[in-house]
């Protein structure tokens, strides 16, 4: 759960510091991985032709235990690092190598330095006593810190982390409390009424029910305005004051868009759910058409997170949701299954050569996710019904009504 905190001057001051102090102890990690990487690439029987790390041989491996246990010898020597406290210099350590660890496992995308302004957030990893008093938030060595708590903590759930977020080049601090509870919530099961959901530029959505929505351009109805914060940021000298607060205008712009756009993909999220019991949406990878030449409009509209947002709400209302197979969508007709071939992106009708049937290429589109996440959902419920039919005659109505009573029971005990 996300907060806004209001520290005061002095607090955001030590805040600041703390978080610069942990982009250099991240750095210092990342600089002695590479230092022992690079030590190891040249053989031992000949010297490279273009440069030499010169290590002892006997040298460890920079691993998590090992660079934290240098980590007492690093606060002796600097006194940046004592000054922040201890676990969240740990915590510095093991993210260091989540990301170390994270690359091996992926192969790609080996960890970068962290340049001035890119360490953002700090984490307290765990709480002896309560932080919320009232409307303030303890922190350790920072002190009590204003807290806007819209939302009051859950009975029975106990505070086990506060990561301590810098929005907007520092001008705007949020925490995120992450809570924890022995109660298992299970998750949704499909029942009740399906809705498909096809996502585009020309409407934000279209559901197969033919409701649209209609684009929220955030970015583009403020980039003039943007572009000429932009233009301000550029005539001033670097690192000088007023550059500073040229910077802060734009992250500030930039928070902004981000909010609005983010309150938008909320309140769609709940609309579908007012809507329909099961949501479809297609599985494609908007990260390929961002790079497209569409590339501005795509990540204006977000559709990534939306997509994690409504999935989100989606568990929270007890609404089914699933990704289903986004190929050939808008090439197939809802109502006789024809493929009708491809179409150029100007062509917005949908109209099937076979049976005649007419509607708006985006409906015809929802409606084939819908049939396609609907036959998904079918092959699911056979399965258990195959597997887990009960024998001793409990079974009244349809698979479906079986799987609810069976959630129903698993929510009582």
């Amino acid at each position: 759960m996300t907060y806004r905190i209001y520290p005061s001057a002095d607090q955001e001051a030590i805040m600041l510091d703390w978080l610069e102090t942990c982009r250099r102890l991240y750095n210092r990690c990342l600089r002695d991985l590479k230092t022992w990487l690079n030590g190891q690439k040249c053989p031992i029987d000949r010297c490279s032709l273009k440069q030499e790390y010169i290590v002892p041989a006997d040298l460890p491996f920079p691993s998590y235990l090992e660079q934290k246990r240098r980590l007492t010898q690093w606060k002796k020597e600097n006194l940046w690092f004592k000054a922040v406290h201890s676990q969240v210099t740990q915590d510095v350590v093991k993210r260091m190598h989540n990301t170390w660890e994270a690359f091996k496992k992926r192969g790609f995308g080996f960890p970068r330095f962290k340049k001035y302004g890119q360490f953002r957030s700090f984490l307290f990893p765990q709480f002896k006593d309560n932080p919320l008093t009232g409307y303030q938030i303890k922190l350790p060595k920072i002190g009590s810190v204003l807290i806007e708590l819209h939302r009051p903590i859950p009975e029975g759930f106990v505070i086990k982390q506060v990561r301590v977020l810098s929005r907007a080049r520092g001008t705007k601090w949020y925490v995120v409390i992450t809570v924890q509870s022995n109660v298992e919530i299970p998750n949704p099961l499909p029942k009740g009424r399906g809705l498909g959901v096809d996502i585009g530029l020309e409407n934000f959505l279209t559901t197969s029910d033919n409701f649209a929505v209609k684009p929220s351009k955030f970015f583009r109805d403020l980039q003039s305005k943007l572009k000429s914060l932009q233009r301000k940021v550029s005539r001033k000298k670097k690192r000088s004051k007023n550059w500073e607060k040229a910077q802060i205008k734009v992250a500030k712009l930039h928070h902004k868009i981000a909010n609005s756009r983010k309150n938008f993909h909320f309140q769609v999220a709940h609309q579908l759910c007012d809507q329909g019991d099961m949501i479809f949406v297609e599985d494609i990878d908007f990260r390929v058409s961002a790079k497209g030449f569409l590339g501005k409009s795509m990540l204006d509209g977000g559709f990534g997170q939306f997509r994690t947002i409504l999935k989100w709400v989606c568990w929270k209302r007890d609404k089914f949701f699933a990704q289903v197979d986004h190929k050939y969508s808008s090439q197939i007709c809802p109502n006789c299954g024809t493929h009708t071939g491809k179409k150029p992106l100007s062509q917005r009708q949908h109209i099937c050569p076979e049976c005649n049937y007419q509607t708006t290429r985006d409906h015809a589109a929802a409606e084939v996710l819908l049939q396609r996440g609907l036959g998904s959902v079918q092959e699911v419920r056979m399965d258990v019904a195959e597997r887990k039919l009960p024998s001793n005659g409990d079974l009244s109505g349809s698979v479906c009504d079986w799987l609810d009573k069976c959630r129903s029971r698993n929510t009582q005990e």
